[in-house]
Order: C-alpha cells, then sequence, then structure tokens
C-alpha cells in the first residue's frame, strides 16, 4: 500500500460511464480523459488522489489486499467475492439492476436437480441451499442465455437489465435474488491510516448521490 498516495479502484464499462460524472461532481477530476486512453492509472485534480480502471471482478481483490485504498463495484460482484475483507459505506445508487433466475418461457418446474448455469457460482450455491433445492451447478462467463436452449442447463442466474435479451433467446426472469447497484468499498487498514482523507470523499460522494436522486 502506497502510503503517500490514495488510490481509488474503478470498474470499467457501463459503471465507469455513469460514476465518472458523479466524481466530477464530488470535485475529482481525472487529469485526462480516461475513455480515450489505454492506461490503466490516472491522476485527478487532487494531489495524491488516483483512479485505477479495471475489471470489476478485480475491484475486491485489489481493495482488500491494499492495492487499491478505496473501489467502486456492483453489489454482484460484492455478494460473489464475500465483503469480510473490506468497509462497504456507501452506495452510489448508479447502475441499477437486479440478480435473477431465469428459465425458458412455460418450463414447468421441476423437483430433481436443477442444472444451473452461471458465473456467479457462490451467489447460486448459497440462494438455492436457503430454497432447499439440490443444484448442478455448470461455471459459464459469457453467453448465459444460450445455456437452456442448448440443452446444457435448465436455469441461470444473472443480471437483469430490461429482460429483453432473456426475452429474445426465449427465457424469462423469475425469481429475484438481489438488486444491485454499485457502491464504494474500502480496505480495512486505509480506513485507519488515511482516515481523513476517506472521510472527505465518501462526504463528497455522498452529497453528489444525494442531489442526484
Amino acid at each position: 500500500m502506497n502510503s503517500s498516495h490514495l488510490v481509488i479502484a474503478l470498474t470499467k464499462g457501463r459503471i465507469l460511464d455513469e460514476v465518472l460524472p458523479l466524481f466530477v461532481q464530488a470535485g475529482i477530476v481525472p487529469a485526462e480523459d480516461i475513455s480515450k486512453s489505454r492506461k490503466l492509472i490516472f491522476d485527478t485534480n487532487i494531489k495524491h488522489v488516483r483512479l485505477m480502471v479495471i475489471r470489476g471482478s478485480d475491484v475486491p481483490t485489489y481493495v482488500e489486499f491494499g492495492s487499491a485504498d478505496m473501489g467502486v463495484v456492483g453489489k454482484d460482484l460484492i455478494l460473489e467475492y464475500g465483503s469480510e475483507g473490506f468497509y462497504e459505506p456507501l452506495d452510489l445508487k448508479i447502475a441499477r439492476c437486479r440478480l435473477m433466475t431465469a428459465e425458458p418461457v412455460n418450463a414447468i418446474a421441476s423437483n430433481g436437480r436443477l442444472k444451473v448455469a452461471t458465473k456467479f457460482t457462490n451467489i447460486a450455491k448459497q440462494y438455492f441451499a436457503e430454497q432447499g433445492k439440490q443444484i448442478d451447478l455448470i461455471k459459464l462467463n459469457g453467453a448465459l442465455e444460450l445455456a437452456p436452449s442448448m440443452g446444457l442447463a435448465d436455469a441461470i442466474v444473472d443480471i437483469v437489465d430490461t429482460g429483453n435479451t432473456l426475452r429474445a433467446n426465449g427465457l424469462e426472469p423469475r425469481e429475484l435474488i438481489a438488486e444491485v447497484s454499485s457502491r464504494v468499498i474500502v480496505n480495512k487498514a486505509s480506513m485507519k491510516i488515511k482516515n481523513k482523507i476517506i472521510r472527505e470523499i465518501l462526504g463528497k460522494l455522498r452529497k453528489a448521490v444525494d442531489s442526484s436522486n
């Protein structure tokens, strides 16, 4: 952990597009246009505060182990990773969606073991165990919607935004597992060592969230 800098890990893609305006509103402005650069670390207008842009699934790891002091990541990835290794002080209320089960339209409920395809294996395992259902998990990283039609799975667990992709592939959302939005997470040691600057940033972001909603 670099004691002189404060590093904030941001998630690439849709979350980044929604989080940057919020950061600007909170007075944290990247020194260059992130969307036009191949760099992964960016200085900001605040001395010693840097932004790092990485895959969402890596943000919890970077924050837990202190390579980043703070991070912005979807609640789905926090649930999948486990939140024991960091604090989660703020819901940014952006990039909202739902984590749901989905099955083929008109599928008849089965009493036997379900084959479930997902990249959220820990969440699925816990969810179906709580429902008292036995499942065989199939880990897939993309194109989950194909799994039921190709006979690979009976159901999937995935992020649902509009549901259009599911419907286009003959599926329908069924059970809600979690409401998802982007959260700020903070490394536990950083919260002690860099408390003043972290609290300042959290306060500014909280105001930006309140004024956006």
